[in-house]
């Protein structure tokens, strides 16, 4: 059994798995989901992520995978929701920065990880945020941020040695990632 990210279903990874629904995707930019014959929008996809279920996007004239490019189109549609946004500007930038940079194959690795961590933790974060109200406040957030860095740290480490004084000098290390718990501003 396997815990469902973003929802923490408990899902059956045996025999109950389920093949994931195809998706076409038209010239005219319609999406067609051939498990229920019906036409669906971006907004129904994201439904389905919501509620666990898998699905692979085809191009239905190259046949190309192309769940990616849907995925992330689903998130720049939430993005653009007000009140919706969960990635800070500066997060864009600093992952923009990544693209071409040597440490862009750790990057989706760290990311991973960070989700899963986060989605295992959930349950924690949630009681936690109500508490907050109470006078908590975000520490506990802070403490996860923060193993979440030296865990990048070490992964960074071990696939070229003299990363550690090459991140600190970007502004990368454990201290330089403080900015994160304090609002996604760097440290000056």
């Amino acid at each position: 059994m396997l815990e469902n990210q973003g929802l923490g279903k408990r899902v059956n990874t045996m025999a109950e798995e389920k093949e994931p629904v195809t998706i076409k995707k038209y010239a005219n930019r319609r999406l067609y989901n051939t498990g229920t014959s019906t036409y669906v929008t971006l907004e129904d996809l994201a439904s389905m992520v919501k509620a666990g279920e898998d699905f692979i996007v085809y191009d239905a004239k190259s046949g190309d995978d192309i769940t990616r490019s849907v995925l992330a189109q689903i998130i720049f549609e939430q993005e653009n929701k007000e009140g919706q946004s969960l990635l800070p500007i500066a997060f864009l930038r600093q992952l923009i920065r990544f693209y071409g940079d040597s440490m862009q194959m750790l990057v989706p690795r760290f990311l991973e990880q960070s989700m899963t961590s986060l989605t295992k933790e959930q349950g924690k974060f949630r009681e936690q945020m109500a508490q907050a109200f109470g006078g908590v406040g975000f520490g506990p957030l802070e403490d996860q941020v923060r193993r979440n860095m030296e865990m990048f740290e070490k992964t960074f480490a071990m696939f070229a040695p003299f990363a550690r004084g090459q991140a600190q000098g970007l502004g990368l290390g454990i201290d330089g990632f403080h900015w994160i718990s304090d609002g996604f501003h760097r440290p000056r």
